[in-house]
């Protein structure tokens, strides 16, 4: 860890001091400031801080700065070194402070990146165990100890996969300060074995199963038994009714009768309103955006799936930096429920990899800051851009565009031959892994033309810069 004393408190300085912080905290790469006011924050010069700094942004009520991924190790001396210790708050009392200062939309997207980061590290290793499954399955017969290897695993991908509504319901009432234990309770009753699985809806639908066997039967009105296993959109919003119902009983009811009435109230309708009519409308919401989606990126016609993949993969990246991103999450897991698969993760990983290959054209033709460049360039090709976006594409500002170029020429390729992965996995140059085996050959050539077009553009306006006397700012 390179931690510079100095460096430290000409942060908090050029921040607008101590006096100008309302609460600090630090996440996987960045110091994260609420502030008084934002505009006594000096960007330009923060982001000179090198190699300390790698990085500055504005997002979500928060100033972010990028510090890497050792900044645990930096915070403790930063803190120590500027006297911040009263400024130090949870993760919620800080992200309650920094929405003061939301608009509406920004808000919106806090809750979903709040529900769906936490699952994101079991949906990742669920779909790169999907992707090592298949590639065990390229060889043919298996050995005896493969075979049991390919069996074990998919124990471990159907718990992440099918049973996703139980991570989601949790997820949701962590966030909404509901027991948690409700959540699980309210998950579980949507993917319980005695409902029929979802998967198999279409069946029963088409008449191939037994209406009558799945029913539940109250005399006047019958209602189905049908789960939502990996289904993100009905888990989702039936939590949220049941924290909602949780939150307004804990007001009316006295505090020492919560344990007896709230929690039982609060379980028994929730999961009767979730099969009834949450669940229900839930996964109509859902297939229809998955369908919609599908129809952009993944229909029948190449030409319109390579427009839309274009699209996707040039605005990818500014994306990000909104946090509008998570809300692909939802999307892909409906996709890989309606349809198998998803085309949106190979493109996000192309955009990741494409911002890497600016960063390397950057690193090859630049004689400073390679402190910063080298790990901006890996980070982004194993999946987390921040450094590279904000360290170098974004004050190049040319590199970050010439990024989104290369992006969009990897996806009309992916567009064109319907690349799909089998769900969410490690989003830079593993990403083939979760990518369906029968599209590897066009995905590596995609992944060729995403980082080539990245690199190539890049560097010609480096050197153009360099020829013309202009300083590349780094």
């Amino acid at each position: 860890m390179h931690y510079d004393k100095e460096q430290s408190l000409k942060i908090v300085e050029l921040i607008g001091g101590k006096d100008n912080i309302v609460s600090l905290m630090h996440c996987l790469t960045r110091l994260r400031f609420v502030l008084k006011d934002v505009n006594k924050a000096d960007i330009k010069a923060i982001q000179q801080l090198t190699p300390t700094v790698k990085g500055v942004f504005n997002n979500a009520g928060q100033l972010h700065v990028i510090i890497g991924t050792d900044v645990d190790q930096y915070f403790i001396p930063f803190v120590k070194d500027n006297g911040l210790e009263d400024f130090i708050k949870a993760k919620e009392e800080s992200k309650a402070d920094a929405k003061q200062s939301m608009n509406p939309l920004e808000r919106a997207v806090s809750y979903l990146a709040d529900i769906f980061v936490p699952l994101l590290p079991a949906i990742i290793a669920g779909g790169m165990i999907l992707g090592i499954r298949n590639v065990m399955e390229l060889g043919g017969e298996m050995s005896p100890f493969a075979a049991g290897v390919h069996s074990f695993l998919w124990l471990i991908g159907e718990a992440i996969f099918h049973f996703l509504p139980v991570g989601v319901a949790w997820s949701v009432a962590v966030r909404m300060g509901t027991p948690p234990i409700l959540g699980i309770t309210l998950g579980i009753t949507l993917v319980s074995p005695q409902l029929l699985n979802g998967w198999a809806i279409s069946a029963l639908r088409m008449g191939e199963i037994n209406r009558a066997d799945w029913l539940w039967d109250f005399g006047f009105f019958q209602m189905e038994k049908i789960g939502y296993q990996a289904q993100i959109i009905p888990a989702l919003l039936a939590a949220l009714f049941m924290c909602l119902l949780e939150r307004n009983l804990r007001k009316i009811i006295p505090g020492f009768l919560y344990l007896l009435i709230v929690p039982i109230i609060t379980i028994v309708v929730s999961v009767f309103l979730a099969h009834l009519i949450i669940g229900p409308v839930g996964r109509a919401i859902g297939d229809a955006v998955a369908i919609g989606v599908n129809f952009l990126l993944g229909g029948e016609n190449p030409i319109f799936r390579a427009i839309g993949s274009a699209i996707f993969g040039f605005f990818y990246a500014p994306l990000v930096i909104t946090g509008v991103h998570h809300t692909t999450n939802a999307i892909e897991m409906q996709m890989v429920h309606a349809f198998g698969g998803t085309p949106i993760f190979p493109l996000l990983a192309l955009s990741n990899m494409a911002q890497g290959a600016a960063v390397m054209a950057v690193l090859l033709l630049s004689k400073r800051n390679k402190d910063l460049t080298l790990p901006a360039m890996f980070s982004a090709y194993f999946g987390v851009t921040e450094p590279a976006m904000f360290g170098v594409n974004l004050r190049l500002r040319y590199a970050f565009v010439c990024a989104m170029i290369g992006s969009s020429a990897g996806a009309v390729i992916c567009g064109l031959f319907g690349v799909r992965a089998f769900g969410i996995g490690l989003g830079g140059l593993p990403a083939f892994l979760s990518v369906m085996p029968q599209y590897w050959v066009v995905y590596f050539i995609a992944m060729a033309v995403a980082i080539g077009v990245s690199f190539g553009l890049t560097a010609m306006i480096y050197k153009k810069h360099q020829l013309q006397g202009i300083d590349n700012g780094l």
